[in-house]
């Protein structure tokens, strides 16, 4: 009978446990992500959505300079304004041999500025905010926005050779489908 009872106990507990972290949520994280949200949009009201646009179409002009703007600035600007999952939908301006190497891009720069910028993934902030706590306990409340600084900049690296390595993969593929076309 002991049993019985240690089970229900620790089921209503698992409950309690799931209550008091939803408790947290709301009145730590989800007014912060909606505060950022609103100052986000705002702020792109207030430079236009139209000067946001060409950006994008810049990005799609021939040339190797334009690799950084195409896999770097454009899907950091689309996950910083547009957020996940909006963000992709930059890629529209785009020839279609560029766009997996940017939904490459922008697809992976989804989680690396979550530590700075919870706005732009919030559906994903309690993996940042998992780690971060680790590494609070660990190291201390300092470590963390080390953490999540160098976080940003490794995201910035990767995106840039997934831009660079999948737009390749996507010129051989393409050249290959018209090659077997013939």
């Amino acid at each position: 009978m002991e049993f019985l009872v240690d089970a229900a106990i620790w089921f209503i507990g698992l409950f309690q446990k799931g209550a008091e972290t939803f408790v947290g949520l709301v009145t730590g994280i989800v007014p912060l992500v909606i505060v950022l949200l609103t100052a986000f949009n705002a702020l792109v009201a207030l430079i236009g959505q139209e000067r946001i646009d060409k950006i994008g179409e810049a990005a799609g002009k021939e040339g190797f300079l334009y690799t950084p703007l195409r896999y770097l600035i454009l899907p950091v600007v689309s996950v910083f304004v547009l957020t996940n999952p909006m963000a992709y939908t930059m890629g529209r301006f785009l020839p279609e041999r560029y766009k997996p190497a940017f939904y490459d891009a922008a697809v992976s720069f989804v989680h690396p500025p979550l530590g700075i910028f919870p706005h732009v993934n919030p559906g994903e902030l309690f993996v940042w905010a998992g780690i971060a706590q680790g590494i609070t306990a660990g190291y201390g409340s300092e470590e963390t926005a080390a953490l999540a600084v160098r976080y940003l900049m490794v995201g910035l690296i990767v995106i840039f050779i997934r831009g660079l390595v999948t737009e390749r993969i996507t010129t051989f593929l393409l050249a290959r489908r018209v090659a077997y076309a013939a």
